[in-house]
């Protein structure tokens, strides 16, 4: 993950996500509008969805992260993306 990616704010990760799907859709997207209940976006986007997040953030979305909820709104984007990029504190025991 790049220094850049790791200084990025909910905000500013919000923000990312909003102009690129503004950028794809050729409309502004409020961030709790749900994307696929608005038919904004299909189930083929959200894979391109989930690529774009992992190259934009430097994150890995697998296994239950993968849930189609995850991703039906910037709001849910930006807190997948959020909890994917805070480290996991181990225990020593």
């Amino acid at each position: 993950m790049s220094e850049e990616a790791k200084s990025e704010s909910p905000a500013d990760i919000e923000q990312e996500i909003q102009d690129f799907l503004s950028g794809r859709l050729k409309t502004a997207v409020p961030r709790d509008q749900d994307l696929f209940e608005s038919g904004l976006v299909t189930s083929m986007f959200a894979m391109e969805l989930v690529v774009h997040l992992e190259a934009a953030h430097g994150v890995s979305i697998i296994g239950g992260d993968l849930r189609l909820d995850n991703f039906r709104t910037v709001e849910r984007m930006t807190q997948l993306v959020t909890r994917l990029r805070t480290p996991v504190k181990v225990s020593d025991g």
